[in-house]
């Protein structure tokens, strides 16, 4: 059986690595990163994407410090915008599929309807304004065979992520102030990894273009981390943690702005696909037992 070639950029984070583990069998993973391959080096991404012709190359690489990125902006541009760029024109030249990883924060978050693909877009910080930056790079390339696929509060094995800290945090703390005025959907890299696969498999119906995805439902940061711990006590979880004190977003100044609501519709995804996925609650729990 000759198997589909899937180019995975960024393959050492979070995402990728349940990419590699979920993967068909009629794909084949050939996984690059840092040092070795640099999306934002043009020509190195032509050479090498041209001399290994792969059907599909899936971009999990980018700068995700959203803080990081308000004083390196430039920086984050060359990654968000630009390298996203420079895979489209390679699959443009190969004939392959270019399947991207974007995010909530293009949006402003000033909506109160679940956001759809085709609503306007606004970022508020660099790292909206760049990853914005690389969805542009894409459509403005000419390629026609490209998914754009927008997700939200990603979490997994194998990265820092909002479950893991807030565990370490209860096992120093007796008090945890958590956000509560901030509203979107948990995601977990396994049921993403499984969207990507489940999409891919549209591609010969032509139904290209942007899709969000997350897990089901909504929640605040303050709800997300109440539920973490109910699980984490579940599971016999020593935690110090004696209260979680729910706050407002100006309480906690961080450098970026962050959207107050990012909740997706899935209706696009939902109707392509056929696929159903979880509510956030059930996702965590598969995760927290992955972890004990």
């Amino acid at each position: 059986m000759t198997k589909n070639r899937v180019m995975l950029i960024g393959a050492k984070g979070m995402l990728a690595q349940a990419v590699r583990k979920l993967a068909p069998e009629v794909y084949e993973i050939l996984p690059f990163d840092l040092p070795d391959f640099d999306i934002t080096d043009r020509e190195q991404v032509l050479e090498v994407v041209i001399g290994l012709k792969p059907d599909v190359i899936l971009n999990c690489a980018a700068y995700t410090n959203v803080d990081g990125c308000e004083s390196e902006e430039e920086v984050a541009a060359r990654v968000n915008g630009d390298g996203p760029g420079y895979l489209a024109e390679a699959a443009r030249e190969t004939d392959a599929t270019l399947v991207h990883i974007s995010t909530d924060y293009v949006f402003d978050g000033t909506g109160r309807e679940p956001y759809r693909e085709e609503d306007p877009t606004h970022p508020v910080s660099a790292y909206g304004r760049t990853k914005l930056r690389g969805e542009e790079s894409i459509v403005a390339s000419g390629l026609e065979r490209f998914f754009i696929i927008r997700t939200s509060w990603l979490y997994g094995p194998g990265g820092g992520n909002f479950v893991e800290t807030i565990i370490r945090l209860a096992g120093e703390r007796e008090e945890l102030r958590i956000v509560a005025d901030q509203i979107g959907c948990p995601t977990f890299t396994e049921d993403l990894a499984a969207a990507i696969f489940r999409i891919l498999e549209v591609a010969r119906d032509g139904l290209y273009g942007i899709y969000h995805f997350s897990n089901e439902g909504a929640c605040t940061w303050h709800d997300f981390a109440e539920e973490i711990l109910r699980q984490a006590r579940e599971n016999g979880e020593a935690l110090k943690v004696r209260s979680v004190l729910p706050i407002r977003t100006e309480e906690y100044p961080l450098p970026a702005r962050r959207p107050a609501f990012s909740v997706f519709s899935k209706e696009k995804y939902r109707r392509v696909t056929g696929a159903k996925f979880p509510e956030w609650k059930e996702s965590l729990e598969r995760y927290m037992k992955k972890r004990t």
